[in-house]
This record gives C-alpha cells, structure tokens and sequence, in this order.
C-alpha cells in the first residue's frame, strides 16, 4: 500500500537525491503519522477512560507524543529544504537532525511522565475492567502501528533518513506497549496487585529508552561523526580508477543535512605533469564525484616525483619499515626539497599516544642511519 501512495504523491520518487523528493517523503510520513495516531490516541484514551486503565491511557498518551512528533517532522522538513543565505551558506539541512533531537527529547518527557503514573497506580492498587471488546479494539490499533513501523521503515532505507528511522522504531516500541497492555488487562483480574500499573512502569521505561537511544544516534550525527565506511571507501575507489591518480589521503567528508553533504581531500598527481592538465584532472574528478555520489568535492593537488630515484627510494624504504611493525599505519606528502625530507605518518584513532610516539621516533632513527645527510620533519595525522 505505501509504495501506492508513494506513487500517487511523490512525483519522480526514485530520484531520492533530490531535496524536493526528500521533503515529500517526509511530509507524506508525517501525514499519515498524525492521521493515524490521532485515531490511535482519541480510541485509546476514551478506551481507558471507560475502563479506568493507566497502561491504556498510557498508550494514549504516547501516541499523542507521536502526533505532535509526525507535526514536528513535517516543520523540520520544510526549514531544512530553505536556500542557503548569508548566516548559513551551506544550507538549513541539519534542522532535520534537530528534529529528530527534539523528537527524542518528547519521547524521554512522555515516559518520564507515565513512570510517575504507574508507580501512583501501583500505591493505589487500581485494577481496570476487563471486556473482550476491549482487547478487540486495542488488537486493531497494534495492527495500525505495525503499519506504520513497516512504511517508515521502507522509507527512512529509501531516502537514508535518522527522522524515519526514529519514527519507524518508535512505532514498533508502541505495538509491543501495546500488546503488552493487552496482556496485562487479560490476567490482571487474577492477581492480587495492580498488575496494569506494572506495565504501566514497564511501557515507560521503554519509551525512555528508545529516546534516549535516539538521541545519542542523532547527537552523533550533529556532533560530527564519521562518514561511513563504505562511502569513503567508494570515493576512494572511484578516485584512484581515475586516469593520473597516483594516490589520495586527508579525505574529509562534512555533513550539513540529508543530501548536503561536503568533502575535501588530497589527490597525488606526478610532478612532472603539466599543470594545465592537472588542473583539468582535479576539476573533472570533482564534478564525476558530485555527479556520482551527490557531494561537493574540494580537491587539493599533491606532486609526486615519480621520475626521481632517491624519492622512489625513500619510498620503498618507507613502505618496508612501516610493514616490518605491521601496523595500521600509511604515510603521504613525502617531499624531498634542499636536504630536507618531510612527510606525514597518518595513524589509526584506536593507536595509543605512546605506541604512536614509539612508532615516530622508530621511523626518525631509521631515516637518519639511512640518510645521515639529510634534515627530517615528520608530522601525524588520523585516518
């Protein structure tokens, strides 16, 4: 049913690149959200109103937090999609992790508020009434979530997004609360304690839990994490199967929204070139990769000496010792200009500082008992 939807009101839905195409996903998910758990929320409360059940109303209460969640969702769609301005030239495309922060900050406060139900519901020993009707309705609404949690999970993989993705689990959090509910209400009335508000504590605690995991997800996002793997392993590729690359290093990629995605890095190129033609090199690369993975390239251009024998044999040298420690360890920028040998040793994080150092001053004593002549400077970065 949803990819019908998706057909009938998403014009070029496969072109998921696109920010329009994006915001529409977004907005036909929020629609929908708030069309559902409106229904969810007003059959839910009166529900549990009727029958004097917290963990009904709960339930509720939840979707309610949903309904204004999909709300949320479907303003932050429409400010990240604002142009670039003055204050912000990169665009506004990190306001949809914004969202989905507050999203998560609305789910933390609803489960907060239902633990302090329930344990008041336990203090008063309070039992709902029990209606096969009841678990009936409450049968359909897990039905109505388990859609949900189907077609936001379909869409949040189609257009890669941390906001569908929160709303698709969120979703499957509400069916199991619910169907915990339901067993709840069914042997309650065959013990002695307020078993409805044991649920209650549990459905909370539950909730809680999916925001904050929601939270740290997209705080990582915000704060910069970095690109996965398979991406920069794919521009890695993608750039070295280019004619004249010898070698690239220092890729950086930012993130400034869903499809707003920025990337710098250094490209080895032979220094005996000619430059016209480099030029050339580095600006076709940059627009294939925007064209290919949809991210603005800003290329640095690093000249090997190719046809010189003490640089090739500085770094086979190099390239022996380095593999002698078998570490993750590369190095790049090897320039050899005036009696002086410069480069830099890129480590992995997970390296301790002091094996690092170790491993630097390794290296130095190697350069300087194979070439005494020489001056050396060695700096270090991450990969």
């Amino acid at each position: 049913m949803i990819r019908f939807l998706i057909k009938r009101t998403i014009k070029d839905s496969e072109n998921v690149n696109d920010k329009k195409v994006r915001s529409s996903y977004h907005i036909l998910s929020g629609v929908l959200g708030i069309i559902c758990n409106f229904f969810l929320f007003v059959l839910k409360f009166v529900l549990g109103l009727f029958i004097n059940s917290i963990s009904v109303i709960s339930d509720a209460l939840n979707n309610l937090t949903d309904l204004a969640s999909s709300t949320i969702g479907i303003l932050g769609t429409k400010l990240s999609n604002k142009k670039p301005d003055r204050n912000h030239p990169y665009g506004h495309g990190r306001i949809e992790y914004i969202t989905s922060l507050i999203i998560s900050f609305l789910i933390i406060f609803t489960g907060a508020q239902l633990f302090i139900s329930s344990i008041e519901h336990i203090r008063l020993n309070t039992k709902p009434t029990y209606n096969l009707v009841f678990i009936i309705i409450l049968g359909v609404s897990i039905l109505v979530k388990l859609w949900m949690f189907f077609y936001n999970r379909y869409m949040s993989k189609k257009i890669n997004s941390l906001i569908l993705k929160s709303v698709s689990y969120d979703s499957l959090g509400d069916v199991l609360a619910t169907f915990v509910v339901v067993i709840g209400l069914i042997f309650n009335r065959y013990i002695n304690f307020s078993l409805d508000g044991v649920i209650g504590i549990m459905i909370s605690l539950f909730i809680v839990y999916n925001g904050i995991k929601i939270t740290i997800e997209t705080s990582k996002t915000l704060l910069g994490k970095q690109a996965d793997d398979s991406l920069i392993k794919a521009i890695e590729l993608f750039s070295l199967n280019e004619p004249g690359v010898l070698g690239i290093h220092d890729l950086l990629i930012h993130d400034y929204g869903p499809g707003r995605m920025m990337a710098s890095m250094h490209v080895e190129v032979s220094a005996s070139e000619n430059i016209v033609k480099i030029h050339e090199l580095i600006d076709n690369l940059e627009t294939k990769i925007y064209e290919t993975f949809n991210i603005n390239m800003v290329i640095h251009m690093d000249p090997v000496a190719m046809d010189d024998s003490l640089y090739q044999k500085l770094h086979q040298d190099l390239m022996t010792w380095i593999n002698e420690v078998n570490k993750d360890i590369t190095f790049h920028d090897l320039r050899i200009i005036n009696q002086k040998i410069t480069f830099d040793l890129s480590f992995n994080y997970q390296l301790k500082e002091k094996e690092k150092n170790e491993f630097i001053t390794y290296i130095s004593n190697k350069i300087k008992e194979n070439y005494p002549n020489f001056e050396l400077k060695i700096n270090s970065d991450y990969h």
